[in-house]
């Protein structure tokens, strides 16, 4: 069986999947990214001293919401009930930046990794947009999925970075 994307119908249009026959079933997502930015930024966020605010309290509320949203920024995403979504973010002073990390969780009848990517991505633009000011050379980067599980495929693991 050759391997097709799911968004296609057989013409090759864009399509929205039809999960309407699929059981519904316990799903979960994990995704992660990286902002790397100078130490100085690093430490100017930490201090709470940021001329916007507290940095790290603001992105992890955009990711949420941003997760809640995602079936309105992606076109073929359908609209979820999410029965969770964490944003956490932590320091990294080897980067030196913040990583972030998003989880999204909900019974349903399809998975929650876009939701679970889209809270990390809006996460880490709201810090960048954050700390533009002082730091326009951050860097946004490895957003990725790290886990999922539930539904049809089952579970999945991403292999750890070099």
């Amino acid at each position: 069986m050759t391997p097709r994307l799911t968004h296609l119908d057989d013409s090759g249009a864009a399509s929205m999947v039809d999960v309407g026959d699929k059981a519904a079933s316990a799903r979960e997502a994990l995704a992660e990214g990286r902002v790397a930015m100078a130490p100085a930024t690093l430490d100017l966020i930490l201090s709470g001293m940021a001329k916007k605010g507290d940095v790290i309290a603001v992105a992890r509320i955009a990711g949420i919401m941003a997760a809640k949203r995602t079936h309105e920024l992606i076109p073929l995403c359908h609209p979820l009930l999410l029965t969770k979504v964490a944003v956490e973010i932590e320091p990294d002073p080897a980067l030196p930046g913040l990583r972030v990390t998003g989880l999204a969780r909900v019974s349903g009848q399809t998975g929650v990794e876009m939701e679970a990517l889209t809270a990390v991505a809006v996460a880490c633009l709201t810090i960048y947009d954050m700390a533009k000011a002082v730091d326009r050379g951050m860097r946004i980067e490895g957003i990725r999925l790290l886990a999922k599980s539930g539904g049809r495929s089952g579970t999945w693991q991403a292999e750890p970075l070099p």
